[in-house]
């Protein structure tokens, strides 16, 4: 049997870190643990139309600092900032920290595994055929910048009797090299018959020497300009 690990669990400590950086002690520890994961729930539930890539949460002395990364930040921000600071009360109502709000915008939101992987989901619940979906998200990644991609679908593909698994990659993916920067990410797609299962690795090149927040400093140093001051 095949023992695979998560390509982002692997590497944690090596070129990444967690989206959860704060420490706690005893009781604390559940109690914080389970607000991020209401935190996260509540905003990839209640605007799915941002493209939101991932949270990540931050816990200095009593503050909650929630970094919010997007590929369309307008949607969270609304006219003139009034809908950030309704989410910024209904987060502060999930937990007893004061909230900072942080939207970080995602320039190129086709080399985001996340967000190809939500993509290429939300084109199956539409009925495109899975082969097209794919081979786009493929060939979208590689002309912005990707090394090299690889993307694998399971379940009633096409409504067919029998689930299967469908994989295309291009370029190279070397989920082996622990220096090797590969973004990971799974999607659901809810189709009339049945579910499918998305999973998208993209390698972004090579990170040399051991560096936790290498990841975050790529991506903000390729969107510096997107960065939003924290409210």
């Amino acid at each position: 049997m095949g023992h695979k690990s998560n390509p982002i669990g692997l590497r944690l400590q090596i070129n990444r870190t967690w989206d959860s950086r704060w420490y706690a002690e005893g009781a604390d520890y559940g109690r914080l643990l389970l607000e991020d994961l209401k935190i996260r729930q509540f905003i990839f539930k209640t605007m799915p139309q941002a493209a939101i890539s991932k949270v990540v949460i931050e816990r200095p002395a009593k503050l909650c600092r929630v970094s919010i990364y997007a590929a369309r930040p307008g949607v969270i921000i609304g006219k003139k900032g009034a809908d950030i600071e309704k989410l910024r009360r209904k987060l502060g109502a999930l937990t007893t920290s004061d909230v900072s709000l942080n939207i970080v915008e995602i320039r190129k939101p086709e080399v985001d595994s996340r967000l190809v992987a939500q993509g290429i989901a939300d084109q199956l619940e539409r009925r495109v055929a899975f082969r097209r979906a794919m081979k786009r998200a493929v060939q979208s990644a590689l002309r912005l910048g990707a090394e090299g991609i690889k993307i694998t679908c399971g379940g009633r593909l096409g409504g067919a009797e029998i689930a299967r698994v469908e994989w295309y990659r291009e370029g190279r993916v070397p989920l082996h090299t622990l220096r090797a920067n590969v973004d990971y990410a799974e999607a659901t797609a809810h189709t009339a018959y049945g579910v499918c299962g998305i999973k998208v690795w993209i390698f972004k090149g090579e990170i040399l020497g051991h560096d936790p927040f290498a990841t975050d400093r790529l991506m903000l140093e390729a969107q510096t300009s997107g960065v939003r001051p924290a409210r």
